[in-house]
């Protein structure tokens, strides 16, 4: 039988879409509830009295439809309702057309989600069980989903919220970032100082504690894995694990349930803000990962939660048999980002994040995947356009994973002005280098530089390219230089997920290791990749944990370990043997902020500055002679890079010109110590050592000085930094 009618809802208004508590005309509160469903033949409201299965539903039918958003306003309806629709309309799989009002759906425009997703066969909008599996996805199952589902939350749009007054953005520019890559849960989950009942949560991350490692590090923005609410997948579920990382988006306004601290009824949103305002008050920017590419609800087999139920040909790209999905993500869906409504769903939720909830930017999984029109990747496709122009959003910062997995998905270099980008080329380049794989130094010289090569063109500038050695998805630094193989086992997948193509060395034996020689090797390669990322031109990105030895065992994808191998392991900051690591890190960093030289809003012209020959970069060999064309070509495993701090381009924010030092860097990849000769005149008349990675512990205080033109020893596999005076 139907659950009984709810009070009957008064027209409302199309806009804004989702549910918005609010007071009518005549004093009578209640919530507008807007739903966009195009092609649909009815919607049906549902409001649930308690939580879990257990829980009574009333449905309100929304007459009122206009320009395909059924709408109306139900008084009585408070913030913490519950809340899921039921949306009619044909049952044709052949055409596209999965409507099924068996299945309760989860509003796209959500504040806030309560409860969590189990798939049992009810929350599929076919029958998985059928005989037939050639078709089963064309049979509907009419079984009703609602205990199996969370619901949507009623939540009082805070917009007197003063706290907000009292919120500085950081604003840092692009040249001055370094970010660091963490996971709410995994960052705070093992964290000592951290009370037990705000680890793994918001507030965990807002704690003193939290902030204050950040602090010292001196990173100046966090940028946070998936924090939308998601799902679990179904084959996570069956071999008892759950969809760490979050990459299986299914609410793009809602914070992610599990890791709220306060509850799950609204209080997820409240507490979402109190971490960004401790963050910006601490001078560090929240930056997101967001996954607008594809959602939880995979393709014709996978389950109805949300979209797949509101209007599948309107939210999805489809093969053009429309019954199957055009997969450009590996995840068995991609959104239609070129539907009108598509892009509104997500362009909404960017600046809501921005409005309201006080982010600083994003970073987007696959963006090639939002950057295709009709099929090819296009620079000028809808979704580039719109951020473009949009006021909110050309202002935040904006990074792109420029790769999805459909053909001509590989793009880096290829995003317009605005956007920054993971460079995998850098990553690439300093993992063969410091494992002496690369062929010559051609690829080096460019990475070191800012990637010239990949974004001078169109006004980009060296910050467009975001330089990182690892990140959440492969090895951990630690793991870079203890594994040669992948070492997945504990995902279920007979160790065939996760990539093959780790250009990794394991120093002498695979995996953890007692032999004293190995471990101060492994140390030094650390220090050598640390120090290389923290040099280079562009915008550096730390994963965490990297800066103190993490290690995840030897799993290249730990996407669903949600346990000590995904966390990060706290008693690494105060073991004698990392604790140097942290101190490196934490010195370079400030060394950065010190110096304009190393973190350059323009790239480098290699012209001499003035009548001495002076120039901005120069590259020499360890016989101390520039370096020719031929010399790029030749296997070499020694590279100095010296980089002038006269006449740095551009002015500081007085109007002033800006200048700095100069520094000699020399990376050694070799394995014997080697000869360099340090550059004389015009370069410098000394050379004095800032930083030796040949040093386990480095000194704070000035290290060697060396005249120019002499001949200094370069201990194998180290850099040294040398301030030219």
């Amino acid at each position: 039988a139907a659950p009984p009618p709810a009070v009957p809802a008064r027209p409302g208004t199309p806009v804004p879409l989702g549910a918005r508590f609010r007071t009518g005309p005549d004093q009578v509160a209640g919530t507008n509830f807007a739903l966009w469903a195009g092609g649909a033949e009815a919607v049906e409201l549902c409001l649930f009295d308690g939580p879990g299965p257990a829980a009574g539903e009333s449905r309100v039918r929304l007459t009122e439809l206009t320009h395909e958003i059924w709408h109306g306003f139900v008084p009585g309806v408070l913030p913490g309702q519950r809340y899921g629709y039921r949306v009619h309309g044909r049952w044709d799989p052949w055409t596209g057309a999965r409507w099924n009002p068996a299945k309760l759906l989860l509003d796209p425009y959500a504040r806030a989600v309560d409860g969590d997703f189990g798939l049992p066969p009810e929350v599929y909008g076919h029958v998985r069980d059928w005989p037939e599996q050639r078709v089963a996805d064309t049979v509907r199952d009419d079984r009703d989903s609602a205990p199996h589902v969370p619901k949507g939350v009623v939540v009082h749009d805070d917009a007197t919220d003063d706290e907000w007054t009292y919120d500085r953005r950081p604003k840092t520019p692009w040249a001055d970032s370094v970010i660091y890559e963490l996971h709410v849960r995994g960052f705070t989950k093992l964290h000592p100082d951290i009370p037990p009942e705000l680890r793994g949560t918001y507030a965990g991350l807002a704690h003193p504690a939290a902030i204050g490692h950040l602090t010292r590090l001196g990173v100046t923005a966090v940028e946070l894995l998936p924090v939308h609410q998601f799902a679990h997948e179904s084959h996570l579920l069956e071999r008892g694990l759950r969809n760490y990382w979050g990459y299986n988006s299914v609410g793009y306004f809602a914070p992610h349930a599990a890791y709220a601290a306060a509850g799950t009824t609204g209080e997820q949103v409240g507490e979402f803000k109190r971490m960004v305002r401790a963050l910006h008050a601490a001078g560090i920017e929240v930056i997101l990962d967001v996954v607008y590419n594809h959602t939880a609800e995979a393709g014709e087999l996978g389950p109805t939660l949300s979209l797949k139920g509101i209007d599948n040909r309107g939210y999805y790209r489809l093969q053009p048999d429309a019954r199957r999905y055009a997969d450009y993500t590996g995840c068995g869906n991609t959104l239609h980002v070129v539907q009108p409504h598509v892009l509104r769903l997500i362009t909404d939720s960017l600046r809501y994040w921005v409005t309201e909830m006080g982010v600083d930017g994003f970073r987007f999984d696959l963006a090639a995947a939002l950057a295709r029109s009709m099929h090819d990747v296009d620079m000028l496709s809808p979704f580039l356009a719109v951020i473009a122009q949009d006021p909110v959003l050309r202002r935040v910062k904006l990074i792109a994973e420029p790769w999805d997995v459909g053909s001509g998905g590989y793009q880096v270099g290829a995003f317009p002005p605005l956007w920054t980008e993971w460079n995998d080329r850098y990553r690439n380049a300093v993992r063969d280098f410091w494992r002496h794989a690369l062929p010559d130094v051609r690829e080096m010289g460019y990475r070191l530089s800012g990637s010239s090569d990949l974004y001078a063109w169109g006004g980009r500038r060296p910050y467009a390219s975001v330089n990182h050695v690892t990140a959440h998805d492969g090895f951990t630094l630690r793991d870079l230089v203890s594994y040669e193989r992948k070492h997945n086992e504990a995902n279920g997948e007979g160790n065939r997920d996760g990539t093959d193509d780790n250009r990794s060395w394991n120093c002498g034996a695979e995996g953890e290791t007692d032999d004293a020689d190995v471990r101060a090797l492994r140390r030094r390669q650390l220090r050598n990749l640390l120090t290389t990322l923290l040099l280079s031109t562009g915008v550096p990105m730390l994963v965490a944990g990297d800066e103190m030895g993490r290690t995840q065992r030897g799993s290249n994808n730990a996407y669903c370990q949600d346990n000590e191998t995904g966390w990060v392991d706290w008693s690494l900051r105060d073991d004698p043997e990392w604790r140097p690591l942290f101190e490196l890190a934490a010195r370079l960093i400030a060394l950065r902020h010190r110096h304009p030289v190393l973190r350059r809003r323009a790239f480098f012209s290699g012209r001499a500055q003035s009548a001495d020959g002076l120039r901005d970069l120069a590259w020499f060999t360890a016989g101390g002679t520039e370096m020719t064309e031929r010399d790029w070509y030749a296997p070499a495993a020694t590279l100095g890079m010296y980089l002038s701090g006269r006449d740095i381009p551009g002015r500081d924010e007085h109007g002033d010109p800006i200048t700095d030092d100069s520094f000699l860097a020399v990376l050694h990849a070799g394995a014997e110590p080697a000869g360099f000769v340090l550059p004389g005149a015009p370069w410098a008349e000394r050379y004095e050592v800032v930083v030796d990675t040949g040093r386990e512990e480095q000194e704070e205080a000035p290290g060697a000085v060396h005249p120019a033109g002499v001949g200094i020893t370069v201990p194998g596999r180290t850099v040294l930094l040398l301030r030219a005076g």
